[in-house]
């Protein structure tokens, strides 16, 4: 079975089959692999890996994927603190390092794909939490995810399988 990548283009759009839609990258553009850093708002380059699949179950239903799905939990968090030995990885909360709070009052994180970046295992300060989730109004810049219209990101959670990823590029 060979391995679907989904391109990611640096000019703010990402091709489905047969379709072309908008997504919204890091904030401060790309970075080449080697070069990513905690905090700098850029999106790495190359393939990244579909992980897993994260979803609000008080929200949506469960995606239609074959992607391994779990519900996001009030208690959920992924650390994104080099200094603790939880960095880059899903966190129950509280917890007293730095991490993002994965139940936002707004939409971002209604479905959240985890991608493949420093996960094998991770190095501390190269990076943590890129996703591939929900964009906000405008498709304003993220921390360095990419981001989709919730309706296209569904459409595209339908169509993968494991082993996909996204192909991000120049």
């Amino acid at each position: 079975m060979a391995i679907r990548q989904i391109i990611v283009h640096v000019d703010g759009t990402l091709t489905l089959p047969l379709i072309t839609v908008p997504c919204a990258i890091g904030r401060t553009g790309v970075c080449i692999r080697e070069d990513k850093i905690e905090g700098d708002g850029k999106t790495p380059l190359g393939f990244l890996e579909f992980r897993r699949v994260y979803y609000r179950s008080d929200r949506l239903s469960k995606p239609e994927t074959e992607l391994e799905c779990e519900t996001i939990e009030q208690d959920f968090g992924w650390c994104d603190d080099p200094a603790s030995p939880d960095y880059n990885l899903a966190i129950k909360l509280p917890n007293p390092a730095h991490h993002e709070v994965m139940w936002r009052a707004d939409p971002t994180y209604d479905v959240v794909v985890v991608l493949g970046w420093n996960d094998d295992p991770p190095i501390q300060g190269k990076g943590s939490a890129i996703f591939l989730h929900v964009a906000k109004e405008g498709f304003t810049p993220t921390e360095g995810c990419v981001a989709l219209a919730l309706d296209d990101l569904l459409e595209l959670l339908r169509i993968v399988r494991p082993g996909d990823g996204l192909m991000v590029c120049t």
